[in-house]
């Protein structure tokens, strides 16, 4: 049996949008990631907090009760392009978890700066996992066949 589960942060709104697509096509279980303090709504203000936090590689604790991974062998990552790199709450899912043995893949949202270096911090995190292609896309511009075509390269079943 293959047993997916998306994961995600999402701030704008964008990642969440992304991540609901991905888990109708594939029929996935969706885990939304919540920090116990969540970051500002202001623009200003959370760019500049997410600035410090990945400059200082803070990990903040979360408020999202993890499931056992054990009954999922495929676990999507999605997250915002933050400063170059996935947003501090996908970090400490990914140093929190498990994923020796599963197949993993991120997938981010951006404002313009594409996948900047997620894809290899990715990797750092998962070493553990078999580790597939990433997607990556602009804001909310992503469309259903460009995501079908990436969990088809990664051999991920769709519904």
């Amino acid at each position: 049996m293959h047993n997916v589960l998306v994961v995600y942060y999402s701030h704008s709104g964008n990642t969440k949008k992304l991540a609901e697509q991905i888990a109708g096509l594939t029929g996935a279980d969706l885990l939304e990631l919540h920090p116990m303090q969540e970051y500002p709504r202001d623009y200003n203000t959370v760019v500049a907090q997410a600035k410090e936090d990945i400059r200082k590689g803070f990990s903040p604790a979360l408020q999202t009760p993890i499931p056992p991974l054990d009954q999922y062998d495929t676990i999507l990552v999605g997250t915002p392009n933050w400063w170059s790199t996935m947003a501090p709450p996908v970090k400490t899912f990914l140093q929190s978890c498990r994923l020796e043995g599963k197949k993993a893949a991120v997938f981010a949202t951006h404002g313009g700066g594409g996948f900047g270096h997620i894809e290899k911090d990715f990797r750092a995190l998962c070493s553990a996992a078999q580790v597939l292609g990433g997607y990556a896309a602009y804001g909310a511009s992503f469309r259903k066949a460009d995501i079908q075509n990436w969990l088809n390269r990664n051999q991920v079943p769709t519904v």
